[in-house]
């Protein structure tokens, strides 16, 4: 509790030195581009809240590390960790690194989490696929492609005030509680303290925007996630590999639909940005036309529909962790509602429950 309570104070309260003098910084940490196609604020907002975030985790884990000594395993996280945050916090501060570099600092993130605890994904929890484990490296390289593709999916998905946190948070409570239910401490600690360092950001960011989780945040945030939730199926092996999957169903569904629609659909890098993202079409489609009054109400009210989204797949998810057939449907369900809903609204026959 103590690890929480830390990363919460720390994250809230470098998260409130940020603002307050953000004169002192804004002309390289703000997000000065107000018209490119996934900007929906008005004013220059400090972008570089995931500093907070890490900030927060550190001071948490530096209690306990101090508490069991040099060599415990959330220290050797935090530490795999750096690589992925610093790509994307110097994409903050510079607006120069490019998707391809910022993947591979998130892939190096990756190998060391496998090297050093043995965060890998050894089993699909289907036998006839099961074999391709037993190939040499499939599984390293298997794992190091969805846990850099999960903490870019946090960054696709980080489009609107409190979306991609709140999502964050909901989805490490997720897994702090099957951590619990096993007795993992380490799962629970880890969880919590990330958990807990997001708020701290969050409660400054929604619903008024006063700051941004920026590159850093996201895939910092992503990548953790991405960790944790292959680690508590490698440490348990009765929690089914689809729970680690369905849990975080809906980053990942953005963003396999988003390469589907611009490499397949458009013909164009999936690395370019555009303005078709479900969230992007909440806004647009259903928010702005009833809040055109105000783009900070419309923004604000954006981020529920997809927390909602989020826990039909996080529900199922912690529901059934253990039985892999029926997180196998649900994973279905999941991904047939989701098509459902986007193209109805692409053509404009949104779901009148949507626009209460």
């Amino acid at each position: 509790m103590s690890g929480l309570i830390a990363a919460f104070l720390t994250s809230f309260a470098m998260t409130l030195l940020i603002i307050r003098f953000k004169h002192l910084h804004l002309h390289f940490t703000a997000d000065s581009d107000l018209f490119g196609p996934q900007k929906f604020h008005k004013t220059v907002v400090p972008r570089i809240g995931g500093m907070s975030i890490a900030a927060g985790l550190f001071a948490a884990i530096l209690i306990k590390t101090l508490d069991l000594g040099i060599g415990n395993t959330e220290l050797i996280l935090l530490l795999c960790a750096i690589p992925t945050f610093a790509i994307g916090l110097t994409e903050d501060l510079t607006k120069k690194i490019s998707v391809r570099q910022r993947l591979l600092f998130t892939a190096v993130s990756a190998a060391c989490a496998i090297y050093l605890l043995g965060i890998e994904i050894t089993s699909l929890g289907i036998p006839f696929l099961d074999f391709l484990f037993a190939i040499p490296f499939f599984g390293i390289v298997f794992t190091i492609v969805a846990i850099t593709g999960l903490a870019n999916a946090y960054n696709i998905i980080d489009g609107f005030n409190g979306l991609s946190s709140m999502v964050g948070i909901i989805t490490l409570l997720a897994i702090a509680y099957i951590g619990y239910v096993l007795g993992d401490t380490t799962i629970i600690f880890l969880s919590l303290v990330m958990a807990g360092a997001i708020l701290g950001f969050f409660i400054w960011n929604y619903p008024l925007g006063l700051i941004f989780l920026g590159d850093g945040g996201a895939y910092l945030i992503g990548f953790w996630i991405a960790a944790l939730s292959i680690w508590l199926c490698a440490r348990h092996p009765e929690v089914s590999p689809w729970f680690a999957l369905l849990i975080n169903g809906y980053p990942i569904m953005e963003t396999l639909f988003t390469i589907y629609r611009r490499r397949i659909h458009q013909g164009k890098s999936p690395g370019m940005p555009d303005g078709i993202h479900f969230h992007t079409l909440i806004y647009r489609r259903i928010l702005q036309a009833k809040h055109f009054d105000s783009a900070l109400s419309a923004n604000a009210r954006t981020a529920p529909y997809l927390w909602l989204l989020a826990g039909l797949s996080i529900t199922p998810a912690v529901l059934w962790w253990k039985s892999t057939s029926i997180l196998i449907a649900a994973c279905a369900l999941f991904i047939i509602s989701y098509l459902w809903i986007y193209t109805r609204i692409v053509k404009f026959k949104t779901p009148r429950w949507m626009h209460l």
